[in-house]
């Protein structure tokens, strides 16, 4: 009995140890049978590298100019739409004109009536007038002018003229009708706004720009606009003004002249793309940073089959590409595709496109 029982415990103990080989075997027979992660690659390289600056902001005509009523009165006619195109000069609105006309009639009889006195008196200082000596004939010029009446005549006669023809509200400068403030037979008084002339033909964007984005934008530097209304076309632009004082929140205001206006309306929003080139940046890919433990890692190819984690510091980012302060030497070889799950010395195989 004893023996048959050492017997039992021998074969166990022989077919544990079978078991514990099988595993081994299979274990390694695993680690080499994993296939290599393809993956796609970049080259780490210095060049030029445009920083993508960000903003939205509203279109603004370059000149917004208010047209004013200069007298008081009644508003007889109105003569223009809101979007309507208008010439400087262009009469837009006319007031009531009766009583600057019955002014201005009564200014002509005045000076009429103040010619025939200075004949009057002509006659009377003839001799006076006529004196060799040119100083005493022009003295007694200037005094029958004005005894006639016509000096003060003539002057009040223009004033009439003005008043008359401020009875019109006329475009100061070209452009389109925005705004309008009354309507035909609504008293105005003087100075009163009566609509906005806005130079449709010239639009700026004005954007707010980080206060430390500023010394990357200069005067006529490159901008690329979105509108809201057609967010997938960009326009060209240039950067025409920098504010010089930041606001309270760190912004400062940056406008932007556009080539082109086409379809385009004061008062729309749009998305400005600043270029702001770097020179002599080392750059990769973005897609060949991936980030762990809140850490930006690249992984780049060692011995042409295996990765390498490498830590790096990640500077401006302009969507395509990031700029590498530090951490991976210039021309090195960097996994861009299938590097989210990648680990340290895992193998892989470089797919060529």
């Amino acid at each position: 009995m004893k023996n048959l029982f050492f017997g039992f415990i021998l074969l166990l103990f022989a077919c544990s140890e079978a078991k514990d080989d099988s595993k081994e075997i299979a274990a390694e027979s695993f680690r080499n049978e994993v296939a290599a992660t393809e993956v796609h690659v970049a080259m780490a390289e210095k060049k030029s590298f445009d920083y993508l600056i960000n903003a939205i902001g509203k279109l603004e005509a370059r000149s917004e100019v208010k047209a004013l009523v200069e007298r008081e009165g009644y508003l007889e006619k109105v003569q223009v739409l809101e979007g309507q195109s208008v010439e400087k000069g262009q009469i837009i609105a006319t007031l009531d004109r009766r009583e600057a006309e019955f002014a201005l009639e009564k200014a002509k009889i005045a000076v009429t009536k103040a010619q025939s006195e200075l004949e009057v008196l002509k006659a009377q200082y003839h001799l006076a007038l006529a004196s060799e000596d040119s100083a005493v004939s022009n003295l007694v010029q200037n005094r029958i002018l004005v005894n006639s009446g016509l000096s003060l005549a003539e002057v009040e006669l223009k004033e009439a003229q003005l008043n008359l023809s401020r009875c019109e509200v006329r475009a100061p400068v070209s452009g389109k009708i925005a705004n309008i403030k009354f309507k035909e037979g609504s008293l105005v008084t003087k100075n009163a706004e009566f609509a906005e002339i806005l130079s449709t033909d010239e639009l700026l964007l004005r954007v707010m720009v980080l206060e430390s984005d500023i010394p990357l934008i200069s005067p006529n530097q490159r901008a690329e606009i979105y509108p809201i209304s057609d967010a997938q076309n960009a326009l060209d632009g240039r950067v025409t003004a920098i504010n010089p004082k930041v606001d309270e929140n760190g912004l400062v205001q940056v406008s932007i002249s556009l080539n082109s206006v086409k379809n385009l309306l004061p008062g729309m929003n749009a998305r400005a793309i600043i270029r702001a080139p770097q020179s002599n940046s080392l750059v990769v890919p973005k897609d060949a940073v991936v980030y762990r433990s809140g850490r930006a890692v690249v992984f780049t190819i060692e011995n042409g089959k295996e990765s390498k984690w490498n830590y790096v510091e990640v500077g401006k980012d302009n969507g395509q590409e990031i700029e590498i302060l530090e951490g991976i030497p210039e021309n090195s070889t960097v996994i861009t595709t299938n590097n989210l799950q990648l680990a340290h010395q895992a193998p892989v195989q470089i797919v060529k496109e």
